[in-house]
């Protein structure tokens, strides 16, 4: 007899529930939204800032830069294409290398280290 009260109550419950007016469907998706703004904000947008600063460095570099790879080469720029780069590690030492692997100017690697001395 307790059993079948209690499963009376319950499902009393469950259809006041179900009768309840619907959430605005906008009220739903709000989580969602805030955790894409976050991720937007926080990860998204610093990356395309960064890749947009590397394209114009990049575009920024001529003969007789000093220049370091991504794998930790450092040289002069003899030559330049649009996919590759020439670079002089050495007297006489000439090695090619893709444009993209560049990481940056030489001089900006060594001012890093002046300015961490310092402080």
């Amino acid at each position: 007899m307790f059993l079948f009260a209690l499963s009376l109550i319950s499902s009393s419950f469950a259809q006041e529930a179900a009768a309840a007016p619907a959430q605005n469907p906008m009220m739903q998706f709000l989580p969602l939204i805030i955790i894409f703004a976050i991720f937007y904000f926080l990860m998204i947008r610093p990356q395309k800032k960064r890749l947009q600063e590397e394209e114009t460095m990049l575009k920024a570099l001529g003969k007789g830069d000093e220049i370091f790879t991504k794998s930790g080469i450092i040289g002069k720029i003899t030559g330049l294409t649009e996919k590759v780069v020439t670079l002089e590690v050495a007297d006489g030492v000439k090695l090619k290398v893709l444009r993209s692997q560049i990481g940056g100017k030489a001089g900006s690697l060594f001012d890093d280290k002046a300015v961490a001395a310092k402080a």
